[in-house]
Formats: C-alpha cells, sequence, structure tokens
C-alpha cells in the first residue's frame, strides 16, 4: 500500500485473523495483533525507506511511513484494557485505532450473530480509548497519541437513530473520527454525514451491506476517509485459488503471477542488495 503512492492505510481485524487461519470473531489476541502491528510499521518504514531513496517518491523532507489505523476491536477487556491497547499501538508505530461498541468476542461487522454493548458502556469505552490519547500525548508531547476512530455495529441490532445517538456520543466523548458500519443505503450514508460532526470513515466492503461509491461521491456526501478492509485480502485468495486450479489442470500460471524478478522486488530483495552494497568492503 505505501508503495503503491497511498496516504494511509489500515490493519484490519479480518485480514490479520485471516493471515493466522481464522474467521474474525476476535479468535487472535492482543498480543497477536500486537505482533501485526510491529510488522505493519516496520514495513510502512522499510516501504518509505525505498521511495525516498530510489527515487519512487516525490518529497523535500526526510522520508515519512504512511499512517496506519489498526484495529482494536473491543479493547481486549474492560476499559483499562482499552487504555492499553491504545498505549500498545501507539509505541508500536500505529497513527490510529479503531476502537467499536460489539460485545466481546466480536466478528465482522458484515456477518450475522452481532451485539453490542449497552449505550453508556459504549460511550465510557470510547471515554478510555480517547484518554488513554490524551495521557499518551502528556508523556510524549503534543500530536503523538493515536487518532481514536469511534465505531458503532448498533445500526444492525439497535437500529439508525440509535447508531446516530451513539456516534453523536463518541464525538461528545472525544473521539477523532467515528464510523457508522454497514448502512444499507445511500440515503442512510448521506443522513449520518449530515447528522454527525467531524472527519467520518466509509466501509468498502465490496459484496457487503453499504453500498459501494466512488471516493469522489464519498468526499461530497461528507466522508473523510475510505476503507477498503478485504479489496487485497480477497483477490489474493482469489488469484491463488485460479492458480491452484491452473496447476491442478496442468495449464501455465504466467498470466496469473508476477515475472520471478518483479516478486523479488516487491518482497525486498533489490532493496537487501543495494544496501548489502553499500556496507561491502
Amino acid at each position: 500500500v505505501g508503495l503503491a503512492g497511498f496516504n494511509a492505510t489500515f490493519m484490519t481485524g479480518f485480514g490479520v485473523s485471516g493471515a493466522n487461519g481464522y474467521p474474525d470473531t476476535q479468535l487472535v489476541s492482543f498480543n497477536e495483533m500486537m505482533s501485526a502491528a510491529n510488522s505493519v510499521a516496520e514495513g510502512l518504514s522499510s516501504a518509505a525507506l525505498e521511495r525516498a531513496k530510489y527515487g519512487e517518491a516525490e518529497q523535500s523532507g526526510p522520508p515519512v511511513a504512511i499512517p496506519c489505523i489498526a484495529d482494536g476491536d473491543t479493547g481486549y477487556g474492560n476499559a483499562i484494557n482499552v487504555k492499553r491497547t491504545v498505549f500498545g499501538y501507539a509505541r508500536a508505530g500505529m497513527a490510529g485505532m479503531m476502537i467499536e461498541d460489539q460485545v466481546a468476542p466480536k466478528r465482522c461487522g458484515h456477518v450475522t450473530g452481532k451485539s453490542v454493548v449497552p449505550f453508556a458502556e459504549a460511550v465510557k469505552r470510547v471515554q478510555a480509548a480517547c484518554d488513554a490519547r490524551n495521557e499518551y500525548e502528556a508523556l510524549f508531547g503534543q500530536g503523538t497519541g493515536p487518532l481514536i476512530l469511534a465505531r458503532t455495529d448498533s445500526l444492525v441490532t439497535d437500529g439508525f437513530e440509535d447508531a446516530i445517538q451513539r456516534c453523536i456520543a463518541f464525538r461528545q466523548a472525544g473521539c477523532d473520527m467515528t464510523f457508522l458500519e454497514a448502512p444499507k443505503s445511500i440515503e442512510q450514508m448521506e443522513e449520518y454525514c449530515q447528522r454527525v460532526t467531524g472527519p467520518k470513515l466509509a466501509n468498502m466492503l465490496e459484496y457487503g451491506s453499504t453500498p459501494i461509491l466512488p471516493p469522489l461521491q464519498l468526499r461530497k456526501m461528507g466522508y473523510t476517509m475510505a476503507a477498503y478492509p478485504l479489496t487485497l485480502l480477497s483477490a489474493s485468495i482469489k488469484a491463488m485459488q485460479e492458480s491452484l486450479q491452473l496447476i491442478k489442470e496442468g495449464k501455465p500460471t504466467y498470466d496469473k503471477i508476477l515475472s520471478f524478478s518483479e516478486t523479488k522486488d516487491v518482497v525486498g530483495f533489490t532493496k537487501y542488495a543495494k544496501e548489502e552494497e553499500r556496507y561491502t568492503c
């Protein structure tokens, strides 16, 4: 994502769960999510250095890794756990953290079986995340605390009006951005943007519950950021399935894959060789 020139990225719990062989039902632990956050931060830093050193980025200052918002799920416990999660992600280099109001163990926002905590508990959960952000900044300086993205899944369980009121309350509790999960129509998306202040995230999950709209239309509607949480995962799964079928049928896979040199470049061999040459006696 960093090498492709995007301005930000997202570490999705669905993706981390899938990479570990699990569905997004909170079977992965906080430590596993932290490990993924460290790997993502290292990868983004490497991408920024690579683009700056080898002429792939037009910039006048030092290389800067694109920011990543990490999925904090339900915070992995009570409000104190939420605060620990914020601090952990911040130390790992995450620029933001999403916190949501589902009952643990949570699940993907576009599947059945969801439930949410009561209104007051949801607000306190978000408040704890915001307090942790502020405490982190008190320790390390203004602007160092991660952005707090507050998500509600109550539209499906408690209705659209409840979800709007939760988003409004999350803003009052101090969150930086809200995320109304799984609106079912353009009308709901527009009303959310009109009634809730501040930055907003649109979740563009193909074949999910929400209409897929182009970025320009989302921006005009009032959204600040669009997430495509499963596009790359789904595309890679499809490519692997098609390649496996071709192999099973004894057919060539050239149309489905990169060249070996391109693959080596993507995983870092080119950068490694150039760095190794710098330090060869």
